[in-house]
């Protein structure tokens, strides 16, 4: 038997709300400069190039700008390693799948 999408109700379509109009973002730049990272790990955590985040802190013609994704997953990576104790592994295992 096939899953039945869950209902959207009034509280489900304020948080969609609320997260569409997140400005939720951090640049390449300050969240290299407040986290000792290597462009690897910033190029994982956005699921990028290398050459594309190197990109990111070039100037002039080579510069490349970070996308929106770019910058609200290192916002969203700021905010997981900012508050990393207090989410839990109960609530780890339900955001990530984690096996045990």
């Amino acid at each position: 038997m096939a899953n039945t999408p869950r209902k959207i109700e009034e509280r489900e379509l304020r948080l969609i709300a609320i997260y569409s109009h997140c400005q939720l973002g951090m640049t390449p730049q300050k969240f290299y400069g407040k986290w000792d990272v290597t462009y690897e790990q910033m190029a994982e955590i956005c699921g990028r190039s290398i050459s594309t985040v190197k990109g990111w802190f070039k100037k002039g013609r080579h510069y490349r700008r970070p996308t929106p994704a770019d910058l609200r997953n290192l916002a969203v990576m700021d905010f997981l390693l900012e508050h990393f104790e207090e989410i839990g592994d109960r609530l780890w295992n339900l955001l990530c799948h984690a096996e045990q």
